[in-house]
């Protein structure tokens, strides 16, 4: 090692750091309850990475001396931690909801290369000048897909796959579509944060009964 670099682990005490790894955390809870097909459990997860992945940012922007290594590492952690919660996560919900058919892995494909592939744009280019970013983010993806499963139980299993697969696969071509739409800042913490809350409370009642 050159003896001017910093280690890995020290990067870890940064705050923000901590909330993106917790959101990965809750990420691999989502995917280990999918393959389980606890989907009131994988949802739940997949909705708390969303949250922590809401608000790395802000800890980030609140914490004071932060180097510019400590800026890029963060980073880049948070786009590696997006594509396992937000890509990785709802895909791996998809195929095992349709119990690893083979018809439902291009969906699930098409997830996550979409994910990828807008992530890495995302990491070049960043937020525009005007506040707008290119294609839909990949978040609103976990959240359509927690909204359509609290409603779960008063579909058909066949026709709900049906539903899950057809919105997953024109979210993915919205997360890479030549289109700008402005980020989600401000009053949107709120109502990300009410979401996931409300969604938790029902789906985990729904667990229950």
């Amino acid at each position: 090692m050159t003896p001017d670099r910093a280690g890995m682990l020290p990067f870890v005490k940064d705050a923000a750091n901590i909330v993106s790894l917790l959101g990965l955390s809750c990420g691999v809870l989502g995917i280990y309850f999918a393959i389980q097909q606890n989907f009131g459990a994988a949802v739940i997860a997949m909705l708390w990475a969303v949250l922590f992945d809401w608000y790395d940012g802000p800890v980030a922007r609140r914490t004071v001396g932060r180097s510019d290594e400590l800026k890029a590492f963060g980073s880049k952690l948070d786009s590696l931690v997006d594509i396992v919660s937000l890509g990785i996560c709802p895909a791996m919900i998809l195929l095992s909801y349709g119990d690893f058919e083979p018809w439902f892995l291009p969906g699930a494909l098409v997830l996550i290369i979409a994910g990828v592939i807008r992530l890495a744009y995302f990491d070049v280019f960043g937020v525009d000048s005007d506040g707008s970013i290119a294609g839909l983010s990949l978040d609103i993806t976990a959240l359509v897909v927690a909204l359509i499963f609290l409603f779960e139980r008063v579909s058909n299993h066949d026709l709900f796959a049906i539903v899950l697969y057809g919105v997953i696969v024109v979210l993915s071509v919205l997360h890479v579509a030549p289109f700008r739409m402005t980020k989600m800042i401000g009053y949107w913490y709120q109502v990300v944060t009410i979401f996931v809350l409300t969604s938790t409370a029902v789906l985990g009642w729904q667990m229950l009964y």
